[in-house]
C-alpha cells in the first residue's frame, strides 16, 4: 500500500489551462488532447470552467507545460488575473438578459495581462438575476437585470459561505468593467500576500456606486 501511494504521489502533479468564458473551439479541444495522449493525461473540467489535466509527473511535469504553451495555450498560474466564470446567457437561454461572453471577454481583455496579481479574488457574471454562474457567492459577482448590472462583492464559498454585498445597482457594461478594475486595485493596495475580498468589502473606501435606472 505504501508503495502504491509513492506511486499514486509522483504522479499527483497537474496543468491548468485557463478557458476564457468557458470557451473552447473544436481545434483547441483536439489540441489540448493531443498533448493529454501523449503524456497519458486526464481531464478534468473544473468548476471555474477551466481544463485541469491531471496525471502529470515531476519529470514531464514542465515539458508538458511547454509543450501547451507553444500551442498558444494560457495556463493558470501565481500572480494571474482571475478569469471570470460565466454562464451562457444571451442568445442561449430563454431568460438570459445579456451576452455573458461579450462582457467576460471584455474584462479578460482588459485586464487577463496584468501580473504580480495578489490572491485570492474570483469573478462571476451571470445574465439574469437566477445568477447561475453563483455570482453572489465570489469575491466580485456581476448580474444582469433589465435595469442593468448589479455588482456585489466580498462573496465567498467554503465551510463558512458568504453571500456578497451589492455594492453597485443599474450599472452599464463599461461601467461594470471600470468598476472591476477600481476593486482589483483596492485589493491590490490593502493586500500584502493573500486576502478573500469578504475582509475588505465593509471598509467605508471600498469602491462601489449606484446609478438611478
Amino acid at each position: 500500500m505504501e508503495e502504491q501511494r509513492k506511486k499514486d504521489m509522483q504522479y499527483s502533479k497537474h496543468v491548468t489551462v485557463l478557458v476564457p468564458a468557458g470557451l473552447l473551439s473544436p481545434d483547441k479541444v483536439e489540441t489540448i488532447n493531443a498533448v493529454a495522449r501523449k503524456y497519458n493525461l486526464t481531464w478534468y473540467v473544473t468548476t471555474a470552467q477551466n481544463i485541469r489535466l491531471l496525471g502529470a509527473s515531476e519529470e514531464n511535469l514542465e515539458e508538458i507545460k511547454e509543450a501547451l504553451t507553444r500551442l498558444g495555450l494560457t495556463l493558470k498560474g501565481p500572480g494571474k488575473f482571475p478569469k471570470p466564470k460565466v454562464c451562457v446567457g444571451v442568445p442561449y437561454c430563454n431568460l438570459g438578459l445579456v451576452d455573458t461572453f461579450a462582457l467576460a471577454d471584455k474584462i479578460w481583455s482588459r485586464f487577463g495581462g496584468r501580473t504580480g496579481v495578489k490572491p485570492k479574488f474570483k469573478i462571476a457574471i451571470s445574465g439574469c438575476p437566477a445568477t447561475c454562474a453563483g455570482s453572489m457567492l465570489v469575491d466580485i459577482g456581476i448580474i444582469a437585470t433589465r435595469s442593468g448590472f448589479d455588482v456585489y462583492a466580498g462573496g465567498k464559498g467554503g465551510p463558512v459561505p458568504k453571500v456578497g454585498k451589492r455594492i453597485a445597482r443599474g450599472l452599464t457594461e463599461q461601467e461594470v468593467v471600470d468598476l472591476v478594475g477600481e476593486i482589483a486595485d483596492y485589493h491590490a493596495s490593502k493586500t500584502e500576500k493573500k486576502q478573500r475580498m469578504a475582509k475588505l468589502v465593509d471598509e467605508p473606501d471600498f469602491p462601489g456606486r449606484t446609478r438611478t435606472p
